[in-house]
């Protein structure tokens, strides 16, 4: 196994996780707010396909693809939320195009340590860069952080615990 495949295969496993906490919900309840913070299910969901489709760019073409990517994307608090029109369904379809996307890059990446600066924000170092594999590498905990605040969303709706 190459470290390309065994780097998918943590983000797979990852997204699993997050996936699973939609199993069985409702489009109601994946839009519900279960604890005082803003997250929802679906919100979640919609969240980490849009960052990693952000970071999936940056990969491509750096910062400036990141930029454009994240601005296409729109309102950045409602991507937290699930919209009017949203469905359980069209979210996970929506990851689903996301993740495929970002696997077929991750396989035809020649070197993981090609590298980009990092787009200025005050919670990068100012003329960082990261490498391929450093985003991955971020991606990957982003995305499992998102599922344990998804497993807790999803416990609080109907007793439910996903990941353990």
């Amino acid at each position: 196994m190459s470290e390309h495949d065994d780097l998918l295969a943590a983000l797979d496993e990852r997204r699993q996780f997050l996936i699973g906490t939609l199993r069985g919900v409702s489009d109601d309840d994946a839009g519900r707010r279960t604890t005082v913070s803003e997250l929802c299910l679906g919100g979640l969901i919609k969240h980490v396909a849009d960052t990693e489709e952000a970071w999936a760019a940056f990969v491509r073409g750096g910062a400036d693809a990141m930029d454009a990517t994240a601005a296409a994307q729109g309102d950045r608090d409602a991507s937290f939320r699930m919209q009017p029109g949203d469905t359980v369904a069209g979210v996970l379809a929506r990851y689903a195009a996301v993740a495929e996307r970002t696997d077929a890059l991750v396989r035809d990446i020649p070197d993981l340590d090609a590298a980009h600066p990092l787009p200025a924000a005050p919670w990068f170092e100012p003329g960082a860069t990261w490498s391929a594999r450093r985003v991955l590498i971020h991606v990957i905990g982003e995305t499992a952080q998102h599922a344990g605040h998804a497993d807790i969303l999803r416990e609080a709706i109907d007793g439910a615990k996903t990941m353990g």
